[in-house]
């Protein structure tokens, strides 16, 4: 399966934001929705909505949530890659 991003934001006068917990669980659904919606043969669906699930469960998460908003708070660019490596989920935060 292809990594893919969450790229959380702080909310403002013009757009409003979500934590990394927020764009998971938002991604989670979306991916449940399709696959309910007769898309449940496809295989990459079917991984994403696994990853998701397995980050949101994950002790790491709230730490990485945590450390997000601290960037974020300072006004730095914050994106977390969710991918797969020898069979494992892996997190890596990225500070921009």
């Amino acid at each position: 399966m292809q990594p893919f991003d969450l790229e959380p934001r702080y909310s403002n006068n013009e757009i409003p934001g979500k934590c990394i917990k927020c764009l998971a669980e938002q991604e989670l659904y979306n991916c449940l929705r399709g696959l309910l919606g007769g898309e449940s043969e496809n295989k990459e669906m079917q991984q994403r909505y696994e990853m998701l699930l397995a980050f949101l469960k994950s002790p790491e998460s709230q730490r990485l949530r945590d450390e997000s908003e601290k960037y974020l708070a300072e006004g730095r660019k914050v994106t977390l890659r969710l991918s797969f490596a020898d069979g494992k989920p892996k997190y890596e935060l990225n500070i921009g």
